[in-house]
Order: C-alpha cells, then sequence, then structure tokens
C-alpha cells in the first residue's frame, strides 16, 4: 500500500504565536459544559479571597485599639474572628479543590474521548503514514501533560487573581501611599514573566515530540514481533543504545523545562520579600517629609497584606508561564481534532434491512495521491448476489484496494461501488458493516480470551455460536484441547497460536457475524496445503448463498469461482472463469504456472519426509 501522504506537521511556537487569542477561545469552549460547576467555583475562590483579607484589618484593631485600650472582650473576639476567618477560608479551598479537580478531569475525558473517537473516524491512509507511538503519545503524554493546567491551573488563576485583586483593595483602603510603593515594580515583573512564558512554550513543544519519538521506539521495538526482530538480528544492544540516546535528549529537555527562567523568577521573589524593607523605610520617610505616617497597627496590617500579596503574585506570574508552556500542548490535540475525515456518513443515509449482496463496480478508479499515477483504473464489474469474484495478479496490482472499496475503508476517486445498486458512499456505516463483512490477510488478535476475541464481531453470541462458527472454520477442535478451552489467553498480537490457527480464528469470527458479502483479502495465505485445504472446504461451505470476492495469492483457492479477473498494473487485463483463463494462455495461466511451482518447492520436503519414514 503506498504511502505518499505525510503526517500532520508540527507548528513552530512561532508560528502559532498570532492564533493564541484564537487558541485561548477554544480551551475556554472545552470548560462551557461545566458552566454551573465553574461558577459555584468562582463564588468560593471569591468568598475565600474576601475572608482572607480580612484578618490584617482585625489584626490592625488589635494592635492600635484592643490592646492599647486593654479592652479584653473586644481582643477575644477579633481573635475569634481571625480564627474563624482561618478556618473559613481552608474549608472554602478544599470545596473549591474539589469541584475544580473533577471539571478538570471531566474535560481531560472529554478530550481523550474526542482524539480517541477522531482517530476511529481516520482513513487506513493515516495509520500506515503514523507511528502507532506518536499516536499514543498525543492520547497519553500531551493529554496527560495538560492535567495540571485543566485540573488545577483554570482555578489557581482564578483563586489568585481574586486574591491580588481583594488584597490590592485592602491595602488602598490602608494607605494608597504605601500601595504605589509595593506595586512600584510590577511592570518589569509581567514582562519577565511573559518572557518565561514563551521560553517554557517552545521547550515543551520540542519535549512533548521528544516523548513521542520515544514512545514510538518503545511500541516498534518492545512489541513481541520487535524483540523477535532484534534479537534475531542481533540488534539489542544496538536498540538499547539508540533508546538511551533518545532518552539522554529527553532529559536535557526535561532539565531545561524545568530551569527555564527559573533565576529570573527567582528574582521576581526575592524583590517582594524585599519589599517590606522598602515600605519601613517609606513609613520613616514620609515622617521625615513631614507627612502624616501610618499607624503601627495600620503600618502592621499593610506588611501583612503585602506579605499575604506575596504567594498569590508570585503564583499568578507563574501560573501565567505555565499556561503559555500548555498552549503547546493544546496546539498538538489540536492538529490531531483539526485533521480531515474523509470517510464520513451522509445525512439521510440509507439502511439495508436484508441486503442481498449485489456487488458493482462502476467505472472505477483510485489513487492515493493526485500528483501518482491511479492505484486503479477504469474497473467494472458486477458480482451477482450470491455469486463469487476472484481477483488475482502480480504484487501491487492493486488487488487488495479494490476488495478494500467495498466497505469503503477506500472511497473511490471517480466512479461508484454499489451494494445492491446502492452507492456504499450513500449507505449508512452500521448498514455496510453488517453487510460486508472482511478477513484481511494481516490477522490482529486482541490481547483477551479467545471468546472474547470471537465475541468482538457479535458481543452477544453464546457459547453454541461460538462453537459452530469455530467448527466451520476447522478451529473447534484446537481450541477445545486447550487447558482453558475457549477462556485461553491468545497473547499479545495472538502469538500463542500459529499463523494458521490465528488465520482459522479470524474465519471464525467473521463467520460469527454472518455478513451477506464476504471480502477474503489472502485468508489462506498463511495457511501450509493441508489446513488451507480444510479452512478452503469450510470458506465453500460458508460462501453457499453469499456474495464473496477473494483476493487470491494461491491461486489453488480460486478455481471454482464463477468469475477470475486478472488486475495488472491497476487495470483489468483477463477475466472469466479458470478453465476459460488457462485456455487463453495468457497472464492468468502464466500466473497459475509459477503458483503450481511454487506448490511443489514447498511439497518436496514432506514428500521426502515421508519417503524417508516409509523406507
Amino acid at each position: 500500500m503506498p504511502h505518499h501522504d505525510t503526517p500532520p506537521r508540527a507548528w513552530s511556537a512561532e508560528e502559532t504565536a498570532p492564533q493564541a487569542p484564537a487558541q485561548l477561545r477554544r480551551i475556554l469552549r472545552l470548560f462551557r459544559p461545566y458552566r454551573g460547576r465553574l461558577a459555584v467555583v468562582a463564588l468560593l475562590v471569591g468568598a475565600s479571597s474576601l475572608v482572607a483579607v480580612a484578618s490584617p484589618f482585625l489584626l490592625r484593631e488589635v494592635i492600635d485599639t484592643a490592646l492599647p485600650e486593654r479592652r479584653t472582650g473586644l481582643l477575644a473576639l477579633l481573635a475569634v474572628g481571625m480564627i474563624a476567618a482561618a478556618v473559613t477560608s481552608s474549608i472554602f479551598g478544599v470545596l473549591q479543590t474539589l469541584i475544580s479537580t473533577t471539571v478538570g478531569q471531566r474535560v481531560m475525558h472529554d478530550l481523550r474521548t474526542a482524539v480517541y473517537g477522531k482517530l476511529q473516524q481516520m482513513p487506513l491512509a493515516f495509520f500506515t503514514r503514523t507511528r502507532t507511538g506518536e499516536v499514543q503519545s498525543r492520547i497519553a503524554n500531551d493529554i496527560g501533560g495538560m492535567q495540571a493546567t485543566v485540573t488545577s491551573t483554570a482555578t489557581s488563576l482564578v483563586s489568585n487573581l481574586t486574591a491580588v485583586v481583594a488584597t490590592l483593595v485592602a491595602m488602598l483602603a490602608l494607605d494608597w501611599r504605601l500601595t504605589l510603593v509595593s506595586l512600584a515594580l510590577l511592570p518589569f515583573f509581567v514582562w519577565l514573566a511573559r518572557r518565561v512564558g514563551r521560553e517554557r512554550k517552545r521547550i515543551t513543544t520540542q519535549r512533548q515530540k521528544q516523548m513521542a519519538v520515544m514512545a514510538a521506539m518503545v511500541t516498534e521495538s518492545l512489541s513481541v514481533s520487535g524483540v523477535l526482530l532484534g534479537r534475531t538480528m542481533g540488534r539489542s544492544e544496538a536498540l538499547t543504545r539508540d533508546f538511551a540516546t533518545e532518552s539522554g535528549r529527553l532529559v536535557g529537555l526535561e532539565v531545561r523545562a524545568n530551569m527555564a527562567g527559573r533565576w529570573r523568577m527567582a528574582t521576581i521573589g526575592m524583590i517582594m520579600a524585599a519589599i517590606p524593607a522598602l515600605l519601613y523605610w517609606s513609613a520613616g520617610a514620609m515622617y521625615q517629609i513631614g507627612g502624616a505616617p501610618p499607624s503601627i497597627g495600620t503600618l502592621v496590617a499593610f506588611v501583612s497584606l503585602q506579605q499575604g500579596l506575596l504567594r498569590p503574585a508570585v503564583s499568578l506570574l507563574s501560573t501565567g508561564v505555565d499556561i503559555q508552556a500548555s498552549l503547546a500542548l493544546f496546539q498538538r490535540i489540536f492538529e490531531y481534532l483539526d485533521l480531515p475525515v474523509d470517510i464520513t456518513e451522509r445525512p439521510g443515509a440509507v439502511e439495508l434491512d436484508r441486503p442481498r449482496g449485489e456487488v458493482r463496480f462502476e467505472r472505477v478508479s483510485f489513487t492515493y495521491d493526485p500528483a501518482a499515477e491511479p492505484t486503479l483504473s477504469d474497473i467494472d464489474l458486477t458480482v451477482p448476489a450470491g455469486g463469487s469474484l476472484a481477483i488475482v495478479g502480480p504484487t501491487g496490482a492493486g488487488k487488495s484496494t479494490l476488495g478494500y472499496l467495498v466497505p469503503r475503508l477506500y472511497d473511490v476517486t471517480e466512479g461508484r461501488v454499489a451494494l445492491d445498486g446502492v452507492d456504499v458512499r450513500d449507505l449508512g456505516f452500521a448498514s455496510l458493516t453488517r453487510a460486508v463483512g472482511v478477513v484481511s490477510q494481516e490477522t490482529y488478535l486482541f490481547h483477551a480470551s479467545v471468546a472474547e476475541n470471537l465475541r468482538f464481531a457479535k458481543p452477544g453470541a453464546d457459547q453454541r455460536e461460538l462453537e459452530a462458527a469455530a467448527k466451520a472454520a476447522q478451529i473447534h477442535d484446537h481450541i477445545a484441547a486447550l487447558p482453558d478451552g475457549y477462556d485461553t489467553v491468545v497473547g499479545e498480537r495472538g502469538y500463542r497460536f500459529s499463523g494458521g490457527e490465528k488465520q482459522r480464528l479470524a474465519i471464525a469470527r467473521t463467520i460469527l457475524r454472518d455478513p451477506p458479502v464476504l471480502v477474503l483479502d489472502e485468508a489462506t495465505s498463511a495457511l501450509d496445503t493441508r489446513t488451507e485445504l480444510a479452512v478452503q472446504r469450510a470458506i465453500d461451505a460458508l460462501s453457499a448463498g453469499r456474495t464473496t470476492i477473494t483476493i487470491a495469492h494461491r491461486l489453488s483457492t480460486i478455481r471454482d469461482a464463477d468469475q477470475i479477473v486478472v488486475l495488472d498494473g491497476g487495470r483489468i487485463a483477463e477475466r472469466g472463469t479458470h478453465a476459460e483463463l488457462l485456455a487463453l494462455g495468457g497472464r492468468y495461466a502464466e500466473l497459475v504456472r509459477r503458483d503450481s511451482e511454487v506448490r511443489a518447492a514447498d511439497e518436496e520436503p514432506d514428500r521426502q519426509a515421508v519417503e524417508a519414514a516409509n523406507s
């Protein structure tokens, strides 16, 4: 299958910068379904901030009134108020954390589900050009990396912003002159934080790409096939070295991501921590220049507020930095969500209640890349309901592509494929998948039990149906002989079973669905001669009364087909029955001759072994 397409490119931070406002609006839309809960969080945040700034005012009254005037009753009341403010603020904080975390996890759930659902809609061409590890990294690493942003950053932003505003209002109420002194360096802090944010965003993009590279390496090299290939080729140590190299690069990026701007942000913290000294000096300077200095209680309360401002202000600047860095993660997720879906269900799709199974290819052409030569050109074929069509030809002739047009794994470029006279593009997905069953040349089994793999085709199938399908596929006796029978776990990609056994399980899975149209893509290619004959008998019995399209490598399996088509260069070179094409003496006859030679060579060792045993 040609791999003409290229994966969606990762846009750089510089390219996405002008799109940041639109991206932020899109991120905010993710939270729209949870407006009610977020409103409750906002109320809790506001209440918590108001309660928190009340303590310095109570402290001022303690210092300026209760203690100098020795009013113990007022002092006790003020002390109780300060304790109550702390307890209430803590309770509000726990509640807002619970609600915001729940909302954040729901947003992450929505994102994961949206990305997974989008990938389920993508055509096969997307997966042939994209590494599996890259896809897994987007779902796991990128969305997982956003957890802090969507679960706590949004709440932290609102909480800290509210705390800063409330504190500033309280500071102004205490003394506007000291407030101006406290805010003199604020523009410098904001400018510094923005620079740090842009730097972290750039590093985050590089880090996520590197994590995707490592995920792809792990997926490919630590699968059963990858481990077998590495060991048999003596490449295990080389693969370990390659992984160590990529992991070392990730170490550097992780250190850079965590240290980016740390010294600059630490400088902000040190300056803000030194501001109380500046406030004390300013209060003294007011007295020296003849102004009215603040009272001791006001000064202590103001410094307390300013110290309370330190944590949310620094946190607010850090949150802004984190948000800029998280934009890189959102950008990678939005890239997948924005991928165009080529194969979609049309509005008002047709549903076939009882499809007969007539398949027609009407002037069909198909290409993977508009700039390249067509894979299929001008194909006209009719397979009557219950009839059988065999498609043969050299490698790369377009045999599998032609078969995959029927279940609409690809859409035609020109012409149409019709099922019972209805263009398959006009059929509903559910109707089409019920009507057409596919057994691919690449058998895929889940790491689950035999029964679960079979029930993937028909979730409600009972044990009797499973056994009937397995018997038809000539695999029941083997399953029954296993210690756990149908509860036997097949292993990663079915590696506990031989190639022929996996192929028969795949055939049984399709038999269980009982579709009126079968597409067999070299379904017996992995079987030995004896097993092939047994499975072919099962397929022959299954095909009775059904439309069968067989993409054949071994020509012995399609001799009895109603119609045989020879593809060459994406065009029909010959068509007819087995006898007609042999008599023609063309391409099909040559293919039969080569197939006979190959089968004879494969069977020779078995014949010699039998003769040796008899002698």
